[in-house]
């Protein structure tokens, strides 16, 4: 039996593009893999640490190649168990809003916590940077009210799929399928709707091949 992880960062519900497209992947891919799991972290809803304290001095305590120790550990046991629930995972779905022409603050505070030294990444001054997610395919729904397409002036203000596709990669993903789902306010609700209902068919197609 394998597992999905589904990461959801909207806060609307319903009302959500993103949401709906991952629930027409989700539905998608319970058919084609009817004896998975399907588990989900909304960071929304999640108790996400902030990543101060003990907890930034632990990371720097990895960095420079020691062990933490007493209130360090204990911040550092805390991101351990986070990046391990997200590593169990054999398949991901990651579905999210653009805010401010990038991501919503409780998505990115998350990837601050589980993206770390020796978790999901490692560092050698002969290699460089490596991840260690490796070997899984990554499906991402990105939702925005405006039209960012490639070549044109508004791809140029687009922080939310670069980079969802940039840290993901940084950690060892090499398939990464992403979904856009655009505009969602631009061009009125007929322009929204055709641009839904385009996404929910790729998001399903998605979760069946995935």
């Amino acid at each position: 039996m394998g597992r999905l992880l589904y990461i959801q960062a909207s806060p609307r519900g319903d009302r959500s593009h993103s949401v709906a497209a991952a629930r027409a992947f989700i539905e998608a891919y319970q058919v084609a893999h009817p004896g998975d799991e399907v588990s989900t972290i909304d960071v929304f809803a999640r108790d996400l640490p902030p990543f101060d304290g003990f907890m930034l001095q632990a990371k720097y305590t990895v960095l420079r190649g020691g062990s933490p120790t007493g209130e360090e550990q204990a911040a550092w046991d805390r991101v351990t168990a986070m990046a391990d629930e997200f590593k169990v995972a054999d398949r991901y779905l990651v579905a999210t809003g653009m805010w401010n022409f990038s991501i919503p603050y409780r998505l990115k505070q998350y990837l601050d916590i589980i993206i770390q030294p020796g978790l999901t990444f490692t560092y050698s001054p002969e290699e460089g940077y490596k991840g260690l997610v490796l070997g899984r395919p990554l499906a991402l729904i990105c939702a925005r009210g405006g039209e960012y397409p490639p070549g044109t002036p508004g791809a140029g203000m687009d922080f939310q799929r670069p980079y969802l596709e940039m840290i993901f990669r940084f950690i060892g993903f090499d398939d990464v399928r992403t979904v856009v789902i655009e505009p969602t306010l631009m061009g009125g609700p007929e322009a929204a709707e055709r641009a839904r209902s385009s996404a929910l068919a790729r998001a399903a197609e998605l979760g069946a091949e995935i």
